[in-house]
């Protein structure tokens, strides 16, 4: 019998290095970290899904086009998210499976391509705010990889500038019967990478691909209550959620209520860039029926699971 139903979603700068390369064997390596940390919640007697962040890596294939668009023709966005989704979960399924293999476990480990309904209409269209790819430390060179690729860059929480797209909300998983059947089977579940496919629902019933990066964490936010999931693990670089962050008044919250959450969220006190979707994932998954929530360090994973470290939200 399964004792608990937990959603874990990832990072994307927690599972692929933000100021290196990013070579193959790189992403292996942080891959590799990432399974090592998440081990001892695999072995628990759970039903486990984990979603993933892309932003390093798709903004990777983004900038790879550019370079080729005189002799190669460009990606559309959606099939961008669907390379980045496909790549990043083949990497993480096979560190995954290894590590219980080593540990003489036979559970599976399932990479499930997502696609994510999003509204046509939907304001985000006209006002990308998404960050995407690699970080920019001077205006100069922002605007000069602007004026060449014809990019919206924004300044990134104070770590620099950054591409940006739109980001519209995510409406309906698709599938997600699916994914509730392997989850059930006992399988580790991928699913969600990068906030999901961004697709438009036609009046005829058929989809289609549009230009937009859907937010990780408010994405897997939704699918967790959709699925009635009791806790949702946001697991990133940080070991939580601070106020007054570089500061020397700087204070993580621990344990912490919804209504306290509200109030630092409505101070302006979280990054939309950074800390502030997370936060507004967390917020909303309590508001949709879930029990617990926590924002902590990938490396803590089993210690945050347990309630030891990060912030804890709780209903």
């Amino acid at each position: 019998m399964i004792n608990e139903r937990i959603l874990i979603a990832v990072g994307g700068n927690a599972i692929h290095p933000t100021k290196r390369p990013g070579t193959v064997a790189q992403q292996i390596e942080f891959a590799k970290k990432t399974a090592d940390a998440l081990l001892p919640v695999m072995l628990q007697n759970n039903q486990l899904i984990i979603t993933h962040g892309n932003g390093p890596v798709v903004g990777k294939i983004l900038m790879r086009q550019a370079l080729s668009r005189d002799t190669i023709p460009p990606m559309s966005m959606d099939v961008c998210v669907a390379h980045s989704q496909g790549g990043i979960a083949y990497l993480l399924m096979q560190s995954l499976e290894n590590i219980l293999r080593q540990h003489k476990n036979d559970r599976h480990v399932v990479c499930l391509l997502t696609q994510v309904e999003v509204d046509r209409d939907d304001p985000a269209f006209d006002n990308p705010t998404k960050p995407v790819g690699f970080f920019y430390e001077s205006e100069a060179d922002a605007n000069d990889i602007a004026a060449k690729l014809g990019w919206t860059m924004r300044e990134d929480a104070g770590r620099g500038w950054r591409y940006v797209v739109p980001s519209p909300e995510p409406r309906h998983i698709v599938d997600i019967s699916l994914i509730e059947t392997i989850a059930n089977s006992g399988a580790v579940v991928i699913a969600g990478g990068g906030g999901g496919i961004p697709v438009v629902r036609n009046p005829d019933g058929t989809r289609e691909g549009v230009e937009a990066v859907i937010d990780k964490d408010l994405s897997s936010a939704h699918m967790a209550n959709v699925l009635g999931i009791e806790t949702l693990m946001i697991l990133t670089a940080v070991d939580g959620v601070y106020v007054n962050f570089g500061t020397p008044q700087q204070r993580r919250l621990d344990n912490i209520t919804l209504e306290e959450l509200q109030h630092w969220e409505q101070q302006g006190e979280f990054s939309a860039g950074s800390m502030g979707p997370k936060v507004a994932a967390a917020i909303r998954f309590i508001q949709g029926g879930g029990k617990r929530a926590v924002i902590a360090h990938l490396d803590d994973a089993i210690a945050a699971l347990n309630g030891d470290t990060g912030t804890q939200l709780t209903a």
